[in-house]
């Protein structure tokens, strides 16, 4: 074409148009497509309307997505496959099946666990119908010719003869038992017969009792089948012989005999009958019904998850019947009238364990039931569905029976004909029920519809269901005798097929962005949703239910599920999710992807799934024999299977690795003795985080593309998955960015290279066509590593969408261009700063000098650079990264301007160490060469024991190292002992845990219990992505922690410096610890508080686990004599024990760290001020009180011999050893409480009755005391007169104060003078305040013992209030107000505790111990009930 009238200005060329326009445009001029105008409308609607946004300053539509679908990679051997005909069904796995091994029918000397429990229900010769209970079912080999269509058993393979007769004739199978019994007219007496003619219960109905009671009825029906139906195969009369279904009856004992029973009866009449005609052997179908409980359908309408059987229980059941079913002659299995799928597969896994555990081959017939017109199946699924749920079983046959009709069942009948690979049946009712429940079909009309089935070839056996009988058999028979049977199908390429309630093969599907990759939604993960995590952390799992159905509306083909947390119970949480998600037709509609990082997780959401899902993941991390274990179950339970590239060494970074991991699995998995499908595999060779900074790193993702490639071209049919996500995990936060990212790797890793499928967010994904143009290049480049500065490049681009999208935010349009700033005109430590949070190196070494200089000027030190703005930067980019507002790589980079300036410092620092040798007198040439004492601290961090991440370890590992830490990095998969012994060969400062799996959690915790074992002196940091500050407080810290080695979680690598900075310092150390110790403190009673499923041990099991002293560690005998004795002290003698900390609590005063407490408050920016005015008040008025004696301190103490009662809950004492030897009934009974509130880090249930020895193990003693501050009262009213509100609360407070300083005085004295159990003390009083000392003071009313009332023993026993004027009001509370009692425990290992929540039976005895009544006794410790009051 030469020329055409044209806007010549608006005219664009190809090259200018979006790749999806250009589609568009091109289908609709060349008319390629139907589609074409419809999606140029809705483009030029679009266009349109981005014209009218734009002019309204609105923001902008969202463009609508129409992508061509791309075609999927092809490799040699999926090219090469060549179709080939069928010549019998799929095989199972069994050797014996595969080699059609015959079965030798001989069962006696089977000795299995599971077989002989079974027929430990056998009957007794006495009451059963045989004279013998044979299970030997071999006939003579000679009995009849070779060949078909003979056949003998024990000569002859049953599948090899039933697959020759399925593919020479239909087959005729049975009809209905139970219309046949009805023509009976059987009564009450018929069914009890003589055996059961006393029954505790009605029985009438139980037809499979006949088998036993009427066995010529049975026999009979039998019989006419055979004969006059001409039936080939007979079902047994057993389709309610599980425990499950006899519990009706009260008959579970019966279940062995009812199956066995009711197959020989078959087993004998099918005999008879084929010494008739032996060219028509019978055989006997062992008949599995579907019991009456559903697993996959919750009885409660009130309640999703409620279910009324197990998986674990229908497999109990069915395995039991199989083993009756066997051993009573049966030669086929079929499972039949499914109408839940779950309970199919559960007889499935029973079926094959059977099997496997005999060890024969057994044909395995399995038919479902449609409910209605709707095609589906009482739990929901369709036929194609259900048969993908259940393929894994390698039935020889599978079809549909019951509920409908002929007529009705031909459609969805076609349909299963069209997808099965083995022969297909249907046994439909005499047509549907009329109003009276009976059926009206004549042998006539059934033969008429079913004659279709017979002609258009969609069946290879025919029989029929309700209403049959053996005339309506034997019509049909005659209608389709010359009708050939359904030839099996050509064998297919084979396809990863799944199931929800909906079917679904991999190979075909595409996603919303046109590529041949399937979507598996991330958002039901913990770790890839806050918001699902919040939601099933608070049990609201109807909520979760939502985010599960939009990522199915917003395109996953399949739907992740992970609950992996440390502070969730995993197993609990997988099976409530999955429970509630399969009645949700919405989300159960797609195949479930089952993810954990615990195996167990992962089987029990299996035993919940009725379709066929997808497990996430095994490995060979676990070793070479635990992962064919894994895969074994798998294979057994039909799922597909993630396999990760790990293995014992680790995980798989390098594309060699990747491809020898993942090669040396496929080879493991596809051979003997697992033979799992190799279409069902799928590989996870580890997507890892690109522009981290660190340049090893910027070549992950085209390792993986070209693995990818190799490993499908070397693991034949298997598939390759991933979490996206992690690609772009350094960006986290800028969503345009990492999306963008995504989706220029998935267009390679799946076009070029053949990725299957990968877990992703399928609501935001991208197309390549509409990443945008400046993102295109800076995208491709970082993920295909093509230029040096890529990351710098990406990193530039996500700080401009930052600015842009908070811009957006704010209301304003584009970014404006800020001015340039002058930051090298800010005072030197704030240049030195930005630098670091900037990332900029130019100038450190300049600055780093100029600060040195002026610090060495004034005398300082160069460590002070360091200790200042160096850390200073460091907790900005802390800050930053943990709020989103900074990536990864610009954390590495700030470390690396950090290690920079280190090394300008080292050589001065250095120069100061050997000053300061030669000071002392030391030759600094001297030292050893390996000397480290040039480094801030030495630091060992190791990746736990079973898991192989080592991303965020590494990340922590520089950054520490930049920071002028000396890192010993042990590397993945560390054993505790290896670790521990690492740790003291290093002589480390400080041990750093890392783990990303949810196993490495409960690893952590033995680490941390072994380390306290051990004797570990040195902090505990836990890192990594499943870790949380929540699982760090409540399940790890209990173990280890102390002041002095305390556990603590680090967020992200950026915290570390930080955190271990702080516990190296001692000056910051305390105050650090302590913040930490309240934090982690408060998260734990915030998360039992929160558990409205918490367990409570039973008073007689947490005596069983009391805590156990060592009792030759038991205090001497005091110095001072037994009894009580008054004391008083100076006012001027306690002062300096005064804690001042709860003083500026009193007063509301909280310092923050590192301004945490006294005197350190006083620099705090908020409140410093202030606290320091109130303290020098308060030292006013203490110079007064002491000065002019205003108050008064006295009291008594108590020392006495004391045991363990004899029930072992409580203390008796007695005032002289004489009288405790003489066992004189005691003096006095203090009675405790013991904790039975269960915790994930109790060892042992506490009671103070515990710190005192049981008679026999060594005599023990109490000590106990009780002072005032008199006077404060007084005052306090003479200021309140005066309307001085300030002088009085401060009088009061100082008088707490006092009383608290004179009862550590007290204690002081009690273990070094007058008990003298430690009379070496020499503690200071930090020390002291500190609780330093060996022994407790726990005080009456308190966490140890919260009952006020024992008060009234101790001030009884010591006279308390005659002694020292110290009174207790009607409610027990002590006057005057400042006052202190406790009871003195001496044990070393006696510690602190708090009982907590209490259960009615420890109430109960306490209240029999100290002689209340319950009512009153409740009243008194009603805030420690676990219960309502009555």
């Amino acid at each position: 074409m030469d020329m055409g009238i044209v806007n010549a200005k608006e005219m664009l060329g190809i090259e200018d148009l979006d790749e999806d326009l250009l589609d568009m445009s091109e289908d609709a001029v060349f008319n390629r497509t139907g589609e074409a105008t419809e999606a140029l409308t809705e483009r030029s609607e679009y266009e349109q309307e981005v014209k009218v946004a734009k002019k309204e300053g609105r923001p902008l539509p969202r463009k609508p997505r129409r992508f061509k679908k791309k075609p999927r990679m092809v490799f040699d051997w999926e090219r090469n496959f060549v179709e080939a005909p069928q010549t019998e069904a799929p095989l199972p796995t069994s050797k014996v099946a595969r080699d059609h091994i015959p079965n030798a029918y001989s069962y006696t000397s089977l000795s299995h666990s599971g077989v002989v429990k079974a027929r430990e229900k056998k009957p007794s010769l006495d009451v059963s119908q045989w004279s013998d209970l044979k299970c030997e079912w071999a006939q003579p080999k000679g009995l009849y010719p070779e060949g078909f269509p003979y056949f003998v058993r024990g000569r002859d393979s049953v599948r090899e003869y039933l697959t020759k007769l399925f593919q020479t004739r239909i087959t005729m199978y049975d009809g209905a038992m139970g219309t046949m019994i009805q023509k009976h007219k059987l009564e009450e007496e018929d069914f009890r017969g003589e055996r059961f003619k006393d029954y505790h219960m009605l029985i009438k109905g139980n037809n499979d009792l006949l088998s036993i009671t009427k066995p010529d009825i049975i026999g009979g029906i039998y019989e006419k089948y055979l004969v006059e139906g001409g039936s080939q195969l007979i079902g047994t009369n057993t389709f309610s012989s599980t425990t499950i279904a006899q519990a009706d009856y009260d008959m579970q004992s019966l279940i062995y005999e009812l199956n066995y029973d009711s197959a020989r009866l078959a087993r004998e009449v099918c005999d008879k009958v084929t010494a008739q005609d032996p060219t028509k052997p019978r055989f006997v179908v062992g008949a599995i019904g579907p019991t009456n409980r559903t697993a996959s359908i919750s009885p409660d309408v009130n309640d999703p998850t409620a279910r009324n059987c197990t998986f674990d229980e229908l497999v109990e059941a069915y395995y039991e019947q199989c083993v009756g079913l066997v051993d009573g002659g049966a030669d086929i299995l079929i499972v039949e009238t499914i109408f839940d799928t779950l309970n199919a597969k559960a007889a499935v896994f029973a079926v094959n364990e059977y099997l496997e555990h005999a060890n024969v081959d057994i044909p395995l017939i399995i038919s479902g039931t449609l409910v209605d017109q709707s095609g589906r199946t009482l739990s929901g699924q369709t036929g194609e569905a259900f048969y993908a749920s259940i393929r894994h079983a390698k039935p020889i046959c599978v079809g549909l029976n019951c509920a409908l009709g002929a007529s009705a069942m031909a459609p969805f009948l076609k349909r299963l004909a069209d997808c099965a690979e083995c022969f297909v049946h249907v046994y439909s009712n005499a047509g549907l029920p009329n109003a009276m429940g009976g059926y009206d079909d004549t042998p006539q009309d059934m033969a008429r519809e079913n004659l279709m089935f017979a002609e258009n070839g969609w069946v290879n056996m025919i029989g029929g269901c309700c209403g049959s009988t053996p005339p309506h058999i034997a019509a049909i028979q005659e209608a389709i005798k010359d009708c050939k049977p359904r030839p099996l199908p050509t064998r297919k390429a084979p396809r990863m097929w799944l199931s929800g309630l909906e079917d679904f093969v991999v190979e075909s599907a595409h996603n919303n962005v046109g590529l041949p990759f399937v979507n598996v939604g991330e958002r039901c993960n913990i770790a890839g949703s806050r918001k699902f995590k919040r939601l099933v952390m608070e049990g609201k799992f109807a909520e979760a239910m939502d985010i599960a159905k939009d990522q199915v509306e917003n395109g996953a083909h399949i739907v992740d599920v992970n609950v992996d947390d440390g502070m969730l119970d995993g197993m609990n949480a997988m099976q409530k999710f999955i429970k509630m998600a399969v009645t949700e037709p919405d989300v159960s509609k797609v195949p479930f992807m089952i993810d954990s990082s615990k195996f167990e997780i992962v089987e029990a959401g299996l035993k919940w799934c009725q379709g066929k899902p997808i497990v996430n993941s095994i490995s060979l991390k676990v070793g070479e024999e635990k992962f064919k274990e894994h895969a074994l179950c798998l294979r057994k339970h039909g799922a597909a299977v993630v396999v990760m590239a790990f293995d014992e060494q680790g995980q798989a970074a390098s594309r060699e690795d990747k491809v020898r991991i993942c090669k040396r699995s496929y080879d493991i998995l596809v051979s003997e003795p697992i033979y799992y499908p190799p279409e069902d595999i799928v590989f996870d060779p580890n997507i890892l985080t690109i522009g981290t900074g660190i340049e090893e790193h910027n070549n992950y993702g085209v390792d993986f593309i070209a693995a990818v490639r190799e490993i499908k071209q070397v693991c034949p049919w298997a598939k390759i998955s991933g979490g996206v996500s992690n690609l772009s995990f350094g960006f986290r936060g800028v969503n345009i960015i990492r999306e963008s990212i995504h989706a220029v790797f998935l267009h390679h890793a799946c076009l070029d290279s053949g990725m299957d499928m990968g877990i992703v967010n399928a609501k935001e994904m991208l197309a390549l066509s509409e990443v945008p143009k400046h993102l295109r290049g800076v995208c491709i480049d970082a993920v295909m590593n093509t230029r040096p500065d890529a990351t710098e490049r990406l990193l530039t681009a996500t700080e401009a969408e930052k600015e842009a999208a908070e811009a957006r935010k704010r209301g304003g349009g584009d970014v404006a261009v800020a001015k340039t700033t002058t930051w090298r005109d800010m005072p030197i430590e704030e240049r030195i700063t930005h630098s670091l949070v900037k990332g900029i190196s130019e100038f450190v070494d300049k600055d780093t000098e100029e600060l040195r200089a002026e610090i060495a000027a004034r005398g300082g030190r160069p460590l002070e650079v360091i200790e200042g703005p160096l850390m200073a930067g460091m907790n900005v980019v802390g800050d930053l990264f943990g709020s989103g507002k900074m990536f990864l790589p610009q954390v590495i980079k700030s470390a690396r301007v950090m290690k920079k300036a280190v090394a300008y410092l080292l050589p001065y620092m250095e120069a100061e160490k050997r000053e300061n040798l030669i000071a002392q007198g030391i030759d600094p040439d001297s030292q050893q060469q390996d000397d480290d004492s040039q480094y801030a601290g030495k630091f060992l961090i190791a990746t736990v024991k079973g898991d192989v991440h080592d991303i965020g370890k590494n990340i922590v590992a520089v950054v520490l190292g930049c920071n002028n830490y000396k890192v010993y990095d042990i590397g993945v998969m560390c054993e505790c002992d290896k670790i521990l012994e690492k740790a003291k060969e290093y002589k480390v400062d400080a041990i750093g845990l890392s783990g990303l799996i949810t196993p490495s959690l409960d690893e952590m915790v033995f680490v941390a219990k072994e380390m306290s074992k051990k004797g570990l002196q040195v902090p505990l940091l836990i890192g990594g992505a499943t870790t949380s500050k929540m699982h760090t407080a409540v399940k790890i810290a209990p173990q280890y922690a102390s002041d002095e080695h305390p556990v603590i979680h680090v967020l992200d690598a950026s915290r570390a410096v930080t955190v271990v900075s702080s516990l190296l310092n001692a000056d910051d150390k305390p105050d650090y610890v302590a913040d930490i110790a309240d934090e982690y403190a408060e998260l734990r009673d915030e998360y039992y508080a929160s558990l409205e499923d918490r367990k409570f041990l039973t008073l007689e099991q947490a005596q069983a686990k009391r805590c156990e002293l060592n009792w030759s560690k038991v205090p001497p005998a005091p110095k001072t004599a037994l009894g009580a004795h008054t004391i008083t002290y100076e006012l001027s003698d306690v002062v300096p024990l005064i804690d001042w900390n709860p003083f500026f609590q009193t007063w509301e005063l909280r310092g923050r760290y590192p301004n945490r407490g006294y005197p350190k408050i006083f620099n705090d920016e908020t409140v410093g001020a202030e606290a320091k005015r109130l303290f020098d008040d308060a030292q006013k008025m203490m110079k007064q009180i002491v000065d002019e004696k205003r108050l008064e301190l006295r009291g008594v103490y108590g020392l006495y011999a004391a045991q363990r009662s004899e029930g072992g809950e409580d203390v008796d004492v007695w005032d002289s050893d004489a009288a405790r030897d003489a066992k004189e009934k005691p003096k006095a009974t203090f009675c405790m409480f013991r904790q039975q509130a269960e915790t994930e880090s109790a060892a042992a249930y506490m009671s103070q009755a515990d710190f005192i020895a049981p008679r026999g193990a060594a005599k023990d003693y109490l000590g106990m005391f009780a002072v005032a501050c008199f006077g404060a009262e007084e005052w306090a009213n003479k200021y309140e007169a005066q309307n001085d509100d300030f002088s009085k609360i401060m009088m009061q407070a100082l008088a707490d104060r006092l009383v608290e300083a004179c009862a550590e005085a007290l204690h002081r004295d009690m273990r070094t003078k007058y008990w003298g159990y430690a009379s070496d003390e020499t503690l200071s009083a930090e020390d002291l305040i500190k609780v330093k000392y060996e022994g407790i003071r726990p005080a009456p009313g308190y966490p140890s013992q919260p009952d006020h009332t024992e008060k009234r023993t101790m001030w009884d026993l010591l006279d308390v209030e005659s002694r020292s004027g110290i009174k207790l009001s009607e409610s027990i509370s002590m006057m005057p107000a400042s006052s202190v009692s406790a009871l003195v425990f001496a044990h070393p290992e006696a510690t602190y505790f708090a009982v907590g929540k209490i259960e009615k039976d420890q109430v109960k005895s306490y209240a029999e111990r100290k002689g209340y009544s319950l009512p009153e006794m409740e009243r008194w410790l009603s805030p420690m009930l676990n219960y309502d009051r009555d």
